[in-house]
């Protein structure tokens, strides 16, 4: 207990203090997980109001597929933008790897289909008339499905939320493609794993306090949305 407690202290002076290693992962992390966020609110927010209203052939296809996505693992992820992206791959002329674009790829990857999902959720479970009733009010389809995101809003920021969530938090993508670089490409979570290899518990715990801390934070607003 002893030496739990004197990591702890030492976590919180790191804390207090502002450390510029602590400081500058929380940033690397911030910053790829929300420009991966909105990414995937641009693309899974248009998907999942498209499967959501829509009825097609193959909807339930690409139902499975969605719900399938949204269990994909990271290192999965890691593995196959890491193969487009190596100077072996389609992609590696672009040299984007072990950068934070290759960690945005790979965020996005992972929050698309959540963002999707929640969309869908909220959609299907809106007023059935509101759609029709825009249109017959002389709505074009766009500006009808416009408004019915409007009316479902909370559900959509839940789906963002929800996004976020997941991206701010993984190890395997940020690991894989952006290579743990101090000060460029070191996330919370990658520098957790290498500190506490390397016998630097306090400076670990102190990413992790931090970690918990927006998880608590996304994990609140999550609940008040859904509540809504």
């Amino acid at each position: 207990m002893g030496y739990l407690s004197e990591s702890l202290g030492t976590a919180f002076g790191l804390i207090v203090q502002l450390d510029r290693e602590v400081l500058g992962a929380v940033r690397v992390s911030l910053s790829t997980s929300l420009v991966a966020t909105l990414v995937s609110t641009a693309l899974g927010v248009p998907i999942g109001a498209a499967v959501g209203l829509g009825r097609f052939p193959g909807r339930r296809a690409v139902l499975t597929l969605l719900n399938t996505l949204m269990a994909l693992p990271t290192v999965v992820v890691g593995l196959l933008l890491f193969g487009l992206l190596s100077r072996q791959g389609p992609l590696g002329d672009f040299g984007l790897l072990f950068t934070p674009w290759a960690m945005i790829m790979g965020q996005t990857v992972l929050a698309t289909p959540i963002v999707a999902n929640y969309t869908l959720s909220a959609v299907a479970g809106a007023d059935p008339r509101i759609l029709p009733t825009a249109l017959t009010l002389g709505a074009s389809r766009l500006r009808g499905v416009w408004q019915l995101l409007l009316e479902v809003r909370f559900g959509v920021m839940a789906a963002v939320v929800a996004g976020f969530g997941r991206v701010v938090a993984e190890v395997g993508v940020a690991m894989m493609l952006g290579g743990n670089i101090r000060g460029y490409t070191r996330t919370m979570t990658t520098a957790i794993a290498l500190e506490t290899s390397k016998g630097e518990f306090a400076f670990g715990l102190a990413l992790g306090l931090l970690l918990l801390s927006v998880a608590l934070v996304v994990n609140l607003f999550l609940n008040t949305m859904q509540q809504r």
